[in-house]
């Protein structure tokens, strides 16, 4: 099967998938890095969010739409990017902090991540996925992450897994999600991250994912030349 056959076959799916993803993955020309994450709600209080780029900081942080529904910030308000000069980090929770710090203080991704595990949210123990593109690549184009327990329990403590890849493809990018499918309690992503395509630029491939998902979704494009993020954003709530 060609990657791309592959791929397209791997999209179709996504309406299926009930978790938060990401994927990192290069531009059909060759020339920009592609970043692309989505959140899902299935809780009011999880469904309560929008994405937003921080004055401050000039990071995307979640935030509450409705600060008066807002329970619980621990799992949901973080930021899902951040960046350096060297790096550009995504993530499913505050782990983006946990690697962003590490590495400003000499640490690696593996290492940074070595000090987390799943979310305490029993009994998903929803996994955190993680990836980052490199400006250097040697030895990694991008690297992706699960931190993740065993069949939604804790007896196994967790299972750390890191996938490098040190070619990026035109057009193709590497998928990892928190959930392989919808359950009670919903059992966690299995296997090796899967290949999704990339659109002809930003904007179309956030237009295509946001309605393969219908979701709360971000997509990030990186240019590889200077690597310095172009952010496009769309939120349910608005």
């Amino acid at each position: 099967m060609k990657y791309t056959d592959e791929a397209k076959q791997n999209f179709k799916a996504l309406s299926n998938n009930p978790g938060r993803g990401i994927i990192l993955g290069e531009s059909a020309d060759g020339k920009s890095y592609v970043q692309v994450y989505w959140i899902m709600g299935r809780s009011v209080n999880s469904r309560n969010r929008v994405f937003e780029m921080e004055a401050k900081t000039g990071f995307m942080k979640t935030k509450a739409f409705d600060e008066s529904k807002l329970t619980d910030p621990h799992l949901i308000i973080y930021y899902p990017a951040r960046h350096t000069a060297e790096v550009q980090i995504i993530t499913n929770g505050d782990q983006t902090d946990t690697i962003y710090d590490a590495i400003k203080l000499g640490g690696t991704f593996e290492s940074a991540l070595r000090t987390r595990q799943y979310e305490d949210d029993a009994p998903n123990f929803t996994p955190r996925i993680s990836g980052i593109h490199y400006k250097n690549a040697s030895p990694a184009v991008y690297k992706l992450s699960i931190l993740k327990s065993r069949g939604n329990s804790e007896e196994a403590g967790c299972e750390r897994m890191t996938f490098e890849y040190e070619k990026a493809l035109p057009g193709l990018g590497h998928f990892i999600s928190t959930y392989e499918t919808d359950g009670s309690p919903i059992p966690s992503f299995n296997g090796f991250p899967k290949l999704m395509p990339i659109f002809d630029n930003a904007e179309d491939t956030l237009k295509k994912y946001w309605a393969a998902l219908n979701k709360d979704n971000k997509v990030s494009l990186i240019d590889k030349k200077t690597f310095k993020a172009k952010t496009l954003i769309v939120n349910k709530n608005k």
